[in-house]
């Protein structure tokens, strides 16, 4: 009987531990519980038995210029707003035909009129803190021009049961690249 009430107490305990762990706390605290001006989304996509998840910040244009103003070219921007934009792959993939292990990243780039870098980055932060000796993988990929796109936003394009971009728009840029299984 008193191992039942000893378990039963230590049940309880970590219940209580881990509903306070949840109760107002995130992994990246923000200090506050105000609507963020840049509101966070998530998109998630099955490529044949692999499943890739997507957590961002989308900014909006608000009548700014984005790339070569508010986001100069040629310096890293963390693909979103607020906390790194993180990227999940449950199986091992290739991005533009590099090869990349399952695992769960952060993903910047490097904008430019011409030509992006795409980074896939094992630090997860604040966006801003962007250290370069953890990149993981580096891509060139090519901008298009698009409709434009008050919100930043990810998505996915051209999808197989072997494939598919993902492309990040915003303004009137886009931005796919391709990720194979």
């Amino acid at each position: 009987m008193k191992f039942m009430t000893n378990l039963a107490c230590t049940l309880v305990l970590g219940c209580a531990i881990v509903a306070m762990s949840f109760s107002g706390s995130t992994a990246q605290e923000r200090g506050n519980k105000q609507a963020r001006p840049s509101p966070n989304a998530a998109v998630s996509q099955n490529i044949g038995t692999t499943v890739i998840d997507i957590t961002y910040g989308r900014p909006g244009v608000k009548g700014r210029e984005i790339f070569g103003g508010l986001q100069p070219y040629g310096e890293v921007w963390r693909a979103g707003a607020n906390e790194s934009t993180v990227i999940t792959f449950s199986n091992d993939v290739s991005i533009e035909g590099q090869a990349l292990k399952a695992g769960t990243y952060s993903l910047y780039t490097i904008p430019g009129k011409d030509e992006w870098t795409i980074i896939i980055n094992s630090k997860l932060s604040w966006g801003t803190q962007y250290d370069e000796s953890k990149d993981v993988l580096r891509v060139q990929v090519t901008p298009k021009t698009a409709p434009a796109q008050e919100w930043f936003l990810i998505y996915f394009e051209n999808l197989s049961d072997t494939s598919a971009d993902i492309v990040l728009h915003w303004n009137k840029t886009k931005v796919p690249f391709k990720v194979e299984v």
